[in-house]
């Protein structure tokens, strides 16, 4: 674990360039996605093809690293954790584990395959985060943890970075994460805090929604569609499932709030129109025209529309069902100025939807019926 530019890459290549070496392989390159893992555990200044000298060098082909003595790599994607089954692997190096969006699904499927050789070993390099996968292995007595702060790696730094973000951030709580590489457990001012999230004490639905919240735009460098499930009984919510779809275009989005829709056996969708205008009922029931779909509109910002949720959560009045670590990590690095983690906050939108419909709306409690 280490602050941004402390190393951490370079720490990564340098240990797979040792299990060459040694003849370990076949080995597994897991990034956030596969162009990051390219871009910088690979091609990076510090990544694969620049710290080996020439005649150790290995080669690209495709998403495989082919090095002189035979031994061979794959890079993988942490966003699409299906991929993991069937390759099998001696060793992995984890990069950014503190960012996967589905973390614990993609740790989990890589262990299956991590069966070659006399001690099958992995890697991971990051920033910490508080998730959940991260809390999973600092408490795992097998874990070994290493850690760097920015500082320790100035003489590689430009002194500009030093002076204009080093400077201003130490001693902040983001830069004891950022540049000291702390894991700091909740966002000081955060909505929400990883104690409020606890398991419903009993699950009788009284009536069930699918709030989406679209992109704007479906290709690869798309917002994520965030589609969340909820659900109400008496005076509390429960969240049932994150649905939420990356680069998603508008109706493979549709097609899976349709499916969550019957597979929770919904009462309608919720969908914010501000994007999309007509556009989104339309592609919904294009996918099924028997779908109610229920528009709404944005006219807050974001923080301002999350408040009143988070106050409901405050209450003990939300609660949540197991594997939803995706988005709590989301909802718990939600800042004030509407991003989690400089990212747009698709999920926790999607779940201002659902919770603010079941709960907040100015209307009779309704019985399985939008």
């Amino acid at each position: 674990m280490g602050g941004r530019g402390a190393g951490k890459t370079r720490a990564g290549a340098e240990w797979v360039r040792g299990l060459v070496r040694q003849r370990i392989g076949p080995i597994a390159l897991v990034g956030e996605t596969i162009a990051e893992a390219l871009a910088i555990m690979v091609r990076g200044e510090s990544g694969l093809l620049n710290v080996h000298p020439e005649l150790e060098r290995p080669v690209l082909r495709g998403h495989q690293l082919i090095w002189p003595n035979g031994v061979e790599a794959t890079l993988l994607s942490a966003s699409d954790p299906d991929r993991f089954r069937g390759p099998q692997f001696a060793a992995a190096w984890c990069d950014e584990i503190g960012k996967w969006p589905r973390a614990e699904d993609a740790w989990d499927m890589l262990q299956f395959g991590l069966r070659l050789g006399e001690r099958p070993q992995q890697m991971a390099t990051t920033t910490p985060r508080p998730t959940r996968l991260l809390k999973r292995l600092l408490a795992d007595p097998q874990t070994v943890v290493t850690r760097m702060a920015t500082i320790e790696n100035s003489a590689q730094l430009a002194p500009q970075f030093l002076d204009a973000v080093v400077a201003r951030y130490r001693g902040t709580v983001l830069g004891r994460q950022e540049l000291d590489g702390e894991l700091i457990e909740d966002l000081p001012g955060a909505l929400w805090q990883r104690n409020m999230f606890r398991p419903p004490q009993s699950l009788a639905l009284e009536r069930i929604v699918v709030a989406v919240d679209p992109p704007v735009t479906g290709h690869a460098r798309s917002d994520a569609c965030g589609i969340v499930v909820a659900g109400r009984q008496g005076e509390e919510a429960v969240v049932l499932e994150d649905c939420t779809l990356s680069a998603a275009s508008p109706l493979r989005w549709a097609r899976r709030a349709v499916a969550a829709f019957h597979a929770h056996q919904a009462d309608g969708i919720v969908a914010e129109v501000n994007q999309g205008g007509d556009l989104v009922a339309s592609v919904i029931a294009q996918i099924d025209p028997k779908v109610p779909v229920r528009p709404v509109r944005a006219n807050r910002g974001k923080w301002l529309r999350a408040e009143p949720v988070a106050a409901l959560y405050g209450r003990g009045l939300v609660a949540h069902l197991a594997g939803l670590s995706a988005l709590e990590d989301e909802m718990c690095s939600f800042g004030a100025d509407g991003k989690s983690d400089g990212h747009s906050p698709d999920r926790v939108d999607a779940l201002v939807w659902a919770i603010t419909e079941l709960l907040l709306n100015d209307v009779q409690p309704r019985v399985r019926g939008l």
